[in-house]
């Protein structure tokens, strides 16, 4: 039986993301998903960034993220929303190609040691054992 430091469920942005992170930590991860043909599956608005969400985008890129990478490897537009008004309302916006954005999701993956199962997550079972738990006997506030 393998052991894993960290389970992420799903292989959605999200997913992925967790799973890629614990990865560079060095730590062992195990992805479970129901289709793993279907990790990194963009929605039907296959948009990365927009007004919303480009800083978002940014910081996981600074991160170390692997969005930002699979968003170059599939990007067929790329717009500066916003030109005719200030800097600080501008944003970015890549249509990307959801066929090769999930290919390259994929790749990234496939490039690491995570494990990725193809289940159902029915139940989460933690057990927590303390040989010794100290408390602080006066509350900070």
């Amino acid at each position: 039986m393998n052991k894993y430091d960290v389970v992420v469920v799903g292989g959605g942005h999200a997913g992925v993301e967790a799973a890629h992170a614990v990865f560079r930590s060095g730590l062992k991860c195990a992805l479970v998903t129901f289709d793993a043909e279907k990790i990194g599956q963009m929605s039907c608005n296959p948009a990365i960034g927009g007004l919303g969400k480009s800083h978002i985008v940014r910081e996981i890129d600074a991160m170390g993220g692997i969005m930002p990478i699979a968003t170059d490897m599939s990007g067929i537009q790329y717009r500066t929303l916003n030109t005719r008004k200030g800097f600080a309302v501008q944003a970015l916006r890549v249509q990307c190609d959801r066929e090769l954005y999930k290919k390259g999701i994929q790749k990234l993956l496939n490039q690491t040691d995570i494990d990725i199962f193809e289940d159902e997550v029915v139940d989460i079972i933690v057990a927590v054992s303390y040989t010794h738990l100290t408390l602080p006997t006066k509350r900070i506030v």
